[in-house]
């Protein structure tokens, strides 16, 4: 893997597990989530899986915040706290 591919996957997994801590912090399953997004739910689980790879966008990324009721930096956060 090149180190630029690298970087972009890193950042996919720090989005990942964002959305699934404040998904939790506000007891929502994927389900819920998906529901409020307007995603599936395959999809909002294939977004939080750990250790696969990643394709979504900044447009996907911003409607799952709003659907959360965050702002859209927190997920990129690498230090956010459950």
């Amino acid at each position: 893997m090149r180190k630029g591919e690298r970087k972009r996957s890193d950042v996919y997994e720090i989005i990942a597990k964002n959305i699934r801590a404040e998904r939790k912090k506000q007891n929502l399953t994927q389900a819920k989530l998906a529901e409020k997004t307007g995603y599936s739910h395959e999809f909002i689980r294939r977004i939080e899986a750990p250790n696969t790879k990643k394709y979504f966008s900044i447009d996907t990324v911003s409607n799952i915040a709003d659907a959360l009721g965050i702002e859209l930096k927190q997920l990129f956060d690498k230090h956010y706290k459950e």
